[in-house]
């Protein structure tokens, strides 16, 4: 008799295992940017949370620097179920509908305070466009501002003409051709090897890319003309998340919070810390670019027009909302 309770027992606790096992969900979370950057840092942040909160029950392993999926994929792939969970930026999708294109215009959010009072009017129109795609906005994070580098002295806008201009959206591409500059799409893990084979001359990104890539070992001058601040957002397809239960769904929803507040902070933080350290590797770093900031407003003016124009009264109703 005691040999027999012995037996149910560890038949039980091999049952129980075997539950537990069958109840842990693992999710691959797919990034275009590398292990260094802040967006991925502020990820595997995010992922340790998750799996912390839900005792486990949902684990996410993150692939950075686009090993999983292709940066211009990530969103795709969320959206047809090819992957549970991604992270891309949002401006990368302004060619599909021109909201994911709003926090790419020129001069219209130049600030972390005014990006994020931008990103509370867009969201609920935002998340709704999401929903009709399949997927459930997560959390956002914005990069630091976008401001120009360029590998020779730019005095004027005029300076930018023939030159060739990389472009990772609509946004930027829109941006070279009004310059008279020639649009190159290559995204920031190729950017390097772009500059190095003279496929590019001068772009758009934040102090962030210029240290995380190590762009100042080939361009020696920064313009700070703060032209937005461009969000990477992290999204779930919507069945995924249904399909999780409702704790474990509510632990997802409060860890996103947190990533959201956490990811923030750490990139207005180290935004004065990526400035510093540019100009500590020998790049000439201009913090006011007063002159060419007064150049780009008009090109601003115009691509805020030309928004509104693709947009429609959907768009209009959230600048309405951003600027009230």
């Amino acid at each position: 008799m005691k040999k027999l309770l012995t037996v149910s027992v560890a038949a039980a606790a091999i049952l129980l295992a075997a539950g537990s096992a069958h109840a842990q969900t693992k999710w691959d979370l797919p990034s275009g940017y590398g292990a260094n950057t802040l967006q991925v840092q502020n990820l595997q942040a995010f992922a340790n949370d998750v799996k912390a909160a839900t005792g486990g029950k949902l684990e996410l392993t993150l692939h950075s620097g686009a090993s999983l999926y292709k940066a211009n994929e990530i969103k795709r792939a969320v959206q047809t179920a090819q992957v549970n969970i991604g992270e891309f930026i949002v401006s990368g999708a302004a060619n599909e509908h021109p909201l994911f294109g709003l926090d790419s215009i020129p001069f219209l959010a130049t600030s972390y305070a005014q990006s994020k009072k931008l990103d509370t009017a867009s969201r609920p129109a935002l998340e709704a466009l999401l929903a009709r795609q399949g997927m459930k906005l997560l959390f956002t994070v914005p990069w630091p501002a976008q401001s120009l580098y360029s590998r020779t002295p730019v005095n004027s806008l005029a300076d930018l003409k023939g030159t060739k201009m990389r472009a990772y959206n609509p946004a930027t591409t829109r941006i070279a051709e009004l310059l008279g500059a020639q649009p190159v799409t290559i995204q920031l893990a190729e950017l390097p090897q772009g500059l190095a084979t003279g496929a590019v001359h001068n772009f758009l990104t934040s102090s962030a890319s210029g240290v995380e890539s190590k762009l100042h070992e080939q361009v020696k001058h920064f313009y700070a003309v703060a032209a937005w601040l461009p969000r990477n957002i992290t999204v779930v397809n919507t069945r995924s998340f249904e399909a999780l239960d409702k704790a474990t769904q509510d632990a997802v929803l409060a860890a996103a919070g947190r990533a959201q507040t956490s990811g923030w902070a750490l990139s207005e933080r180290l935004d004065g810390e990526y400035l510093a350290e540019l100009q500590k590797q020998g790049m000439t770093v201009d913090r006011s670019a007063t002159k060419l900031k007064a150049e780009l407003q008009s090109v601003g003016e115009r691509m805020t027009a030309e928004w509104l124009e693709k947009a429609g009264p959907e768009g209009k109703a959230v600048i309405d909302a951003y600027r009230k």
